[in-house]
């Protein structure tokens, strides 16, 4: 067993310093945040079907010197990705946009439950206008309980573990590719997940059919 201070005597030495490496890291300042709204999905079992339960998050990846962001919509009873998007800013029409195709492209009935974090982005009048207009419940995480998003905080880990760390895009379009590719060619049809009996995505809406 070798002391802390006799490794840190041994570095000084050869002039070696740590290294922390991060999947992500935090912007200060990047989210602000709104204190009303309720977590609708506390303490209540998993959807048994599709379009019940939607779920979304933003977060954002470097290009060059600059960071995009990147938002997705998960159907929960399957991970499905639903809908995402590759934008240079993020506002609430830039999310209503994601969700919109999502509502285009999976007709959901009305009282399906649509839960984020508190991200203005997705609690603004402008995207919470297209809920409404859908007859959607409203979802947030409770103050302080980034985990009540959990699964888009997993998808995003897997994502930037997978495809994003190591890597270095020098454009929108590289970068839009990849995600394509990730999401629609492997992520969706491919990868398999322990919480949907270790099928992907789409066989496992294809088996509940």
């Amino acid at each position: 067993m070798i002391g802390k201070k006799r490794v840190e005597r041994l570095m000084q030495q050869q002039g070696l310093q740590g290294r922390v490496v991060q999947v992500t890291r935090r912007q200060p300042g990047l989210k602000r945040f709104i204190e009303r709204g309720d977590n609708l999905r506390l303490n209540k079992p998993s959807p048994i079907n599709i379009n019940r339960v939607w779920v979304a998050d933003i977060t954002y990846i470097k290009v060059r010197d600059t960071y995009k962001y990147l938002t997705v919509i998960m159907d929960l009873y399957s991970r499905r990705i639903l809908s995402w998007s590759l934008t240079e800013t993020r506002t609430t029409q830039d999310t209503a946009v994601v969700l919109k195709r999502a509502i285009k492209e999976r007709q959901p009935d009305e009282g399906l439950i649509f839960h984020t974090d508190r991200g203005i982005e997705f609690t603004g009048k402008g995207f919470r206008s297209v809920l409404d207009k859908h007859k959607m419940k409203y979802s947030v995480n409770r103050l302080g309980y980034c985990t009540d998003n959990g699964h888009m905080e997993s998808y995003f880990h897997s994502l930037k573990a997978e495809l994003i760390r190591g890597r270095k895009f020098n454009t929108m379009e590289e970068l839009r590719y990849a995600l394509n590719s990730y999401i629609n060619h492997f992520y969706n049809k491919k990868r398999l997940h322990s919480g949907i009996g270790y099928c992907s995505p789409i066989e496992y809406e294809k088996i509940a059919a």
